[in-house]
């Protein structure tokens, strides 16, 4: 792995071996979601990866933030996502026309005092993106949001939403806007985090708007613009989110590996025996597989070139892959595969997660088969 950044590897590494790792485990068992990880994030300058170099961040490209998500997800891909997931916000608000938003809201993120997240999803539509619901009416000075969000990484941590409304249903997509939304402000209502097997870290959740005043610097994006500019994000979370599968399943891996090198089984190392090396010898293969996948889509994404086919494909088969490939390490190791120390249980969970995340297995098929 090779970053245009000097030493962000090593970095990823410290923050993986010393913050994550040590506990992982206990935030799962007792379904915590941590907001401290984000100022933890935040020392590393994990949440300012891609805010411009004269802005506070590191102004890395899509690229090395997909090797970012890849190599975090070696210690835990919920993790992975809470904090891309934030940085997204800051980066986005860095870039932001309102003074505001660059010089108060995005500093405070990439110090993780704030946390960030994006609200598409609502109870009654998710791939459907088009039939939000939430509601955006005009008024003297800014609009009126009411509405109901559901399944939003970061929901039960976030104070700054990057949100979509609808500002005309008859217009259907045409009508939907963005609008940045405080959580600390009247007419927002947090609801309970998910409990989410194995990704409790990911702080998955709702809330409510009702009557929520946003003036008119904080509109993001007109209606129309909004919607293209989502697909457009979606694209490169489904080529991040893949790159996270590839992470779990070379962790995975390696791990499978070095203990079919040392377990002992009539008289040889396991790894001698025929059906456990070939076993393995698929997993490396789904791992090439994904990597080359989610290298077409980041470089597409960083030349401006679309990536909606590629990205999709990269998606689809990590949504088929991982999981197989997941439980052949975990049988490798027998029941010591089962064991949380070993971490295999937590990205068997994820990548579950990840299966549904920006796009099921069967909506990446329809969206590749619009492209015959």
């Amino acid at each position: 792995m090779s970053y245009s950044i000097v030493d962000l590897e090593k970095a990823v590494r410290d923050f993986g071996e010393t913050v994550v790792a040590p506990n992982i485990v206990g935030w799962e068992r007792t379904h915590k979601a941590p907001r401290e990880i984000f100022q933890e994030a935040a020392e590393y300058g994990f949440l300012g990866l891609e805010t411009p170099i004269e802005m506070g961040g590191s102004g890395v490209s899509f690229s090395d933030k997909v090797k970012f998500a890849r190599q975090l997800s070696h210690y835990s891909m919920a993790t992975a996502f809470a904090i891309i997931n934030s940085q997204n916000i800051a980066s986005r608000l860095a870039l932001s026309s309102t003074l505001r938003h660059r010089e108060e809201l995005a500093p405070e993120l990439r110090d993780g005092k704030l946390v960030g997240c994006t609200a598409l999803t609502e109870p009654h539509a998710g791939s459907d993106f088009a039939a939000i619901t939430t509601t955006a009416k005009k008024e003297p000075g800014g609009w009126r949001i009411s509405g109901e969000k559901a399944w939003i990484t970061n929901a039960g941590n976030a104070d700054i939403i990057l949100l979509y409304a609808q500002t005309d249903p008859t217009k259907g997509w045409r009508g939907i806007a963005s609008f940045l939304v405080d959580a600390r402000k009247s007419g927002f209502s947090r609801g309970e985090r998910y409990d989410l097997i194995g990704g409790h870290v990911i702080g998955a959740g709702g809330f409510v708007l009702d009557n929520y005043f946003a003036p008119n610097e904080d509109l993001i994006a007109m209606p129309g613009d909004a919607f293209k500019s989502a697909m457009s994000s979606i694209n490169g979370a489904r080529t991040y989110v893949a790159a996270m599968c590839a992470g779990m399943l070379n962790d995975a891996h390696k791990k499978a590996v070095t203990y079919g090198k040392e377990r002992q089984s009539f008289g040889v190392p396991i790894l001698q025996h025929q059906g456990m090396k070939w076993s393995l010898v698929d997993v490396a293969g789904k791992i090439e597989i994904l990597d080359l996948l989610t290298q077409k889509a980041s470089l597409q994404i960083d030349n401006g070139q679309d990536a909606v086919l590629s990205a999709a494909i990269a998606k689809k088969v990590a949504g088929e892959e991982t999981l197989p490939g997941l439980n052949a390490c975990i049988q490798a190791m027998g029941a010591n595969g089962l064991k949380e120390e070993n971490g295999l249980g937590h990205h068997l969970a994820c990548a579950k997660i990840a299966a549904y995340t920006d796009g099921s297995t069967e909506m990446m098929n329809e969206r590749i088969a619009a492209s015959f």
